[in-house]
Formats: structure tokens, C-alpha cells, sequence
């Protein structure tokens, strides 16, 4: 079952066909932010009602997220041409299809599906594989996150066995910082046993490299899908405004497209086998391609927005989702290149800047109004990028060997 130096680095079938499903996830996700964040109250309790489900789209994307990166570490040490490692998978595909139909009632009846779902899986992969090596060293090591999984599965489903915000409330915890995420980065430590070492981005960084950019591009067809489904089965005849909407989306997305691919999206898993410490570095990467797939999602469901109402009045919540898409990828699209290259382009930190500023004066403009606005910025970026690197020589990473250094500020020059 374990990848070797013959295993290929590009994904497998059945490493595709799992991404088809976290598609649906993150379509049912856009759909359920539609629904959440549309309604023409303007009380204060609607408008609280809008902020809150902002918080709530974030909350259901960690635990998708987390399972499809899991998932991918998973073939990154495991051989996914293996059938054992294929069941695996599929278990794992089968199960984020049920989270998936379950997002539009997480905070309702769909809860405990929901959480049943992530905590079932969150704690078989690591029981099954770990029984599929049992008697090879790796069975130790995935003793940790066998222990580590367990809690944060339970609070999903003590969470899902409470109801509103006492649910929240445990969800939060159960993707807090101290009892996943950093469970993870710190190595999963136990006492006696102490902290992992060998991690999946070390063994196959090439691999996760290709993950990593696939799963990015799932999100930016995820952003035409949910535009073109809504544009597509209006039931009276789309008119001119909702046929800016939908090539506008398609503009963005390329435009995304382009600036993530410019250069350091091209080098991923150069940069990170050429790291001294490949595991920080991966990690890392790992991080800034979560905030930039939070900022396509953004992006998708503003444009959604933007096709339900091109030229209605615009909610501070809905420019806050227009715009803080872009900024959110921007700043992910930042610390990518950060940790390639080193180093932080001025212009990244000018984009933001004026997209904030933007944001002031659109608050009395139509949402299509903010969807160009935004469109505009970030075509100024992909010209300024294609501009700066015009006739120069194809670079070589210089990957950030010491993270804990790592300094946002440091200016660029490319």
C-alpha cells in the first residue's frame, strides 16, 4: 500500500473522482451562503441574522476542507493505485457526499448527519489504515492522530446533540486551533510517545503540490457552476444585466486563475522538496491555498449575488462577501508567495488596500457595480504581473527556510 520512488505525482482516477464529490460539497456550500445571506429585511435582526451566516459558511467549510486534505495525505503516503487505499478513499468520498447534502440543515435537523459523517470518517481513516500496515512501523506513528481524532469527532457530534448556539459553540472547539489544526502542525504529541516527525509533505511534496493547485481549480469551476445554475434556471428569460453577471464571473474566475498560476503557483512542489524543512514549509502552503479557496468561495457566492440582483440595493454583508473574496485570495496569494519565492509583491498589498477602500463608496452602489470594481482590481494585477515578468527569465524558487521568521511585510520586487 505504501507510495514508493515509482509511484506518479500526478493524481489517479480515483483521486479525481473523489474531487467530483468535493465539488457538489462546496456547491451546496456556495448554495446554502445564497440562501443565507439573501432577504430583503432590513431590521437589525436580519442584519445580524447576515453576519452570523457568514461565521456559519466558515464553520461548515473547515470540516470539509479538513477532509479533503486528510484525504490527500492519505495518498500522499499511501499508494492510491492500491484497492485498499481506493476503498479508503471512496469510504471517504461516500461520506463527504452526505456532509454535502446535509450543509443546507447543519444548524437544523441535518446536524447530527452532518456530524456523524465527518466524525465517522475523521476516525476510520486513521482505524482503517492503520490496520492495513499493522506490524509496519507506520502503524506507530499513526497512533497519534488515531488519538488526537477521536475528541474532535466527539465534539461534532455532542455539538450536533445541542441546538443553536450551544451546537456553535461546540463546533468552534471542535476546529479550534488548539485541538486540531495545531494538533496537527505540532506533530500530534502524547506523552512517552512525543511528537511525529515524518509527515506526508516531506515524503511526497510533488504530489501535494499537484493536490493542492487541483483542489484550487475545483474551487474555480465551483464558482462558474453555482453562477451558471442560477443564471440558467431563472424561469423568465435572463435579461442584459444577468448576462453581465454571468461573463463577469467568468472573467474573474480566469483572472484568479491567471494570478495563481503566475509563477509561484507553477512551483510548488519544487519549492517545498528544495525547503530545508519541507514538512513547515508544506504546511504552510497548505494554509495559504485554504485562505485562498475561502476567498473563491466568497467570490462565487457574491457573484451569485450579483446574478439574483444586479442592480438592487446592496447589504453590507453582500459587498463584505463581493470584496472580501479577492482580498481574502490576495492575501492567501501573498503568503504563497512568500513561501516560494521569499518575498511579498508591493502590488499584492496595493490591491488590498484599494479594495478596501472601494468598498466605502459602493456601499450606495448596485452589487454589479462592486462585482466590476473588484474584476477591474484584480485585472490590474494579472496585467501588472505579466508586465513585470515580460521578457525575464524563468525563476528558481528560494523557498523560506525559516517560517517562524517569516515576515509579511518584507517588500519584493517581483
Amino acid at each position: 500500500m505504501l507510495r514508493g520512488p515509482e509511484s506518479a505525482q500526478q493524481a489517479t482516477y480515483v483521486e479525481l473522482f473523489f474531487d467530483l464529490v468535493m465539488v457538489f460539497a462546496l456547491n451546496r456550500l456556495v448554495a446554502y451562503a445564497e440562501s443565507a445571506l439573501e432577504g430583503p429585511g432590513l431590521t437589525s435582526s436580519d442584519v445580524a441574522r447576515r453576519w452570523i451566516a457568514i461565521g456559519q459558511i466558515l464553520l461548515l467549510f473547515a470540516p470539509l476542507i479538513w477532509t479533503w486534505m486528510l484525504t490527500a495525505y492519505v495518498t500522499a503516503r499511501f499508494d492510491p493505485r492500491s484497492p485498499n487505499t481506493q476503498l479508503v478513499v471512496l469510504g471517504t468520498a461516500f461520506a463527504l457526499l452526505v456532509m454535502g447534502t446535509s450543509v443546507p440543515y447543519a444548524f437544523d435537523a441535518g446536524g447530527l448527519s452532518f456530524a456523524l459523517a465527518f466524525a465517522v470518517t475523521h476516525v476510520g481513516r486513521v482505524l482503517v489504515t492503520g490496520y492495513l500496515v499493522r506490524g509496519h512501523k507506520l502503524a506507530r506513528l499513526l497512533v497519534r492522530p488515531m488519538i488526537w481524532s477521536v475528541p474532535v469527532a466527539l465534539l461534532w457530534i455532542i455539538g450536533a446533540l445541542n441546538t443553536g448556539s450551544a451546537r456553535v459553540t461546540w463546533w468552534i472547539v471542535a476546529v479550534a486551533v488548539a485541538v486540531d489544526v495545531a494538533g496537527a502542525r505540532l506533530g500530534w504529541p502524547l506523552p512517552r510517545l512525543g511528537r511525529g516527525k515524518d509527515t506526508a509533505w516531506a515524503l511526497a511534496p510533488h504530489h501535494l503540490a499537484d493536490r493542492f493547485q487541483q483542489l484550487l481549480l475545483i474551487a474555480l469551476g465551483e464558482t462558474i457552476l453555482a453562477v451558471g445554475i442560477v443564471y440558467a434556471s431563472k424561469s423568465d428569460r435572463p435579461g442584459g444585466y444577468q448576462k453581465v453577471g454571468l461573463y463577469l464571473a467568468f472573467v474573474v474566475a480566469i483572472l484568479l486563475w491567471r494570478i495563481y498560476f503566475h509563477r509561484a503557483g507553477q512551483l510548488l512542489g519544487v519549492a517545498v522538496a528544495s525547503a530545508r524543512d519541507p514538512a513547515s514549509l508544506g504546511r504552510f502552503i497548505g494554509t495559504a491555498h485554504v485562505v485562498m479557496i475561502i476567498g473563491i468561495m466568497f467570490v462565487a457566492a457574491g457573484h451569485v449575488l450579483i446574478q439574483n440582483h444586479p442592480l438592487g440595493r446592496i447589504y453590507p454583508t453582500w459587498l463584505a462577501v463581493i470584496m472580501g473574496g479577492p482580498i481574502c485570495f490576495l492575501l492567501g496569494r501573498a503568503a504563497l508567495e512568500r513561501a516560494v519565492f521569499d518575498r511579498v509583491s508591493p502590488r499584492r498589498w496595493g490591491a488590498v488596500a484599494l479594495l478596501i477602500v472601494a468598498g466605502v463608496p459602493l456601499l450606495a452602489a448596485p452589487p454589479l457595480a462592486a462585482g466590476i470594481t473588484a474584476a477591474v482590481v484584480l485585472f490590474g494585477i494579472a496585467l501588472l504581473d505579466d508586465l513585470r515578468s515580460a521578457g525575464c527569465p524563468p525563476e528558481t524558487p528560494r523557498p523560506a527556510n525559516a517560517l517562524a521568521n517569516l515576515s509579511w511585510w518584507r517588500r519584493g520586487s517581483g
